[in-house]
């Protein structure tokens, strides 16, 4: 990309260009306003130097004010860096505050100029490579949901997105599917989808969190009982595999169930035959069966505590589904939607503090956490907004001080370099980068912990 050069003194425009072109910059020259906007518009243009003042006695500033916020309108991520005399300095704050890269003072130092348009211009590249990565991103999940039911899933996250894609690819299978990953992370919804997508989309889903049966109750619960089967049994009771004849049958916790339950469900899973309690006829059923746990079975089957044949019936496709600090790109979007799942007609916004301490907590309770946090932020927030302290998230409460998770390779690490990059272009200040990013200097401290950035301080002596 090129770097723009708007100065109207043929003789500091040239001195500009040699600078940059020596440094292996390419540059081009506009001597006024007029001709800087056409140059945006049919060029590639990945920074703008401009002057403050194009008019022969102008020293106010305000004509390079007036063209900052013209490039503004056409391009609000294009960097601008302002050269600026004393006498139009309070001009070049100004334009700082309303978006500016920086400003510097001429007459300008040619190795600290040529430095920060060679760090504007690799967060050029890197903010355009990532709106080209979500626009591929976005299509993506578009052409995901044309094709699939996706029965409301939200996110954003590359990593949920293979997980969903899977989903879908699979559910015609009809086959059994066993679901992992932690406590709150969206299992359920990944069955709904499963279900959804198969040929018993219209038979029914039939839910169970079968860990949660103890034995006595198992085999009613789960295959039916007859009237007099056991005490207070008066009338005959339709079990959970019977209910879904056709469709599919949600296992949740399947990996809580105990070793006399687990007996139990094989023969059921493994010829899709039981007997209601009280009864000895064997009755068939045609279901699929999608188990979820947040266990790790082959762990288990080492201990002793979860049978291997089992396994082997429920595992014929596993879908691993992530933990929600392994996919921060879903937080926000997952916020918002609760937010408008909420009570009130026009839901609060969330605050700028309030986003970026959304995207820096570890998020132990994963999605279901995410949920509970937003409803009792909506129902507690008196102000505008809804703010970090109304999410219990605010710096030094005990849910912001939760171990922060590692990013992900790829997303942290493009994550880290751009937030390097701006702590470089900023001279290591910390306010004038919470400036930038529209986010409180505690929030910045967080993500700056998170991503294993340390800012080293040094002393002139």
């Amino acid at each position: 990309m090129k770097v723009l050069i708007v100065e109207d003194q043929l003789a500091v425009a040239k001195a500009l260009q040699v600078l940059l072109e020596v440094n292996d910059l390419e540059a081009v020259i506009a001597h006024n306003p007029e001709k800087a906007i056409e140059c945006v518009e049919q060029d590639d243009i990945g920074v703008v130097i401009q002057d403050m003042n194009f008019s022969e006695g102008a020293t106010t500033g305000a004509e390079g004010l007036a063209l900052f916020r013209r490039l503004r309108t056409l391009d609000p991520e294009l960097p601008v860096l302002a050269m600026t005399a004393w006498s139009s300095l309070e001009s070049a704050v100004e334009m700082v505050k309303a978006g500016a890269a920086d400003y510097l003072a001429k007459p300008w130092d040619d190795d600290k100029l040529v430095a920060s348009v060679k760090n504007l211009l690799r967060m050029r590249e890197l903010a355009l490579e990532n709106a080209r990565l979500q626009h591929e991103k976005s299509f993506a999940r578009g052409e995901l949901a044309r094709k699939y039911e996706l029965c409301g899933v939200v996110y954003r996250s590359a990593a949920m997105h293979r997980v969903v894609s899977l989903a879908g690819q699979v559910a015609s299978a009809d086959v059994p599917v066993l679901i992992t990953g932690p406590n709150g992370a969206g299992k359920e919804m990944i069955a709904e989808i499963l279900h959804a997508n198969s040929r018993r989309s219209a038979a029914p889903f039939i839910k169970v969190n079968a860990g949660a049966l103890p034995d006595d109750l198992l085999e009613a619960e789960l295959f039916g009982a007859e009237p007099g089967a056991f005490t207070g049994s008066v009338k005959r009771r339709v079990g959970r595999f019977e209910a879904a004849h056709g469709g599919t049958l949600f296992l949740d916790e399947i990996g809580n169930l105990s070793l006399a339950g687990q007996m139990k469900l094989l023969r059921a899973v493994q010829r899709g035959e039981f007997e209601r309690l009280g009864s000895s006829e064997t009755r068939k059923v045609d279901v699929r069966i999608v188990a979820a746990t947040n266990a790790d079975l082959r762990a288990a089957i080492a201990k002793g505590t979860f049978r291997e044949d089992l396994l082997f019936r429920l595992n014929v496709i596993e879908i691993e589904v992530p933990a929600l600090r392994e996919r921060r790109e879903d937080v926000l979007p997952l916020a918002v939607e609760f937010l408008a799942r909420g009570q009130a007609e026009k839901p609060k916004p969330l605050s700028l503090e309030a986003r970026a301490a959304l995207t820096d907590y570890a998020w132990p309770g994963n999605v279901r956490e995410l949920m509970n946090r937003i409803q009792r932020a909506s129902i507690v927030a008196t102000g505008p907004e809804i703010t970090a302290e109304d999410l219990g998230l605010a710096c030094g409460s005990p849910a912001a001080t939760a171990e922060p998770a590692e990013p992900s390779s790829s997303e942290g690490s493009s994550e880290r370099r751009e937030l390097e990059l701006l702590l470089h272009e900023c001279d290591g200040m910390i306010s004038r980068v919470a400036a930038r990013l529209g986010i409180s200097r505690q929030a910045l401290y967080r993500r700056m912990q998170r991503l294993g950035i340390v800012l080293e301080r040094r002393f002139k002596g």
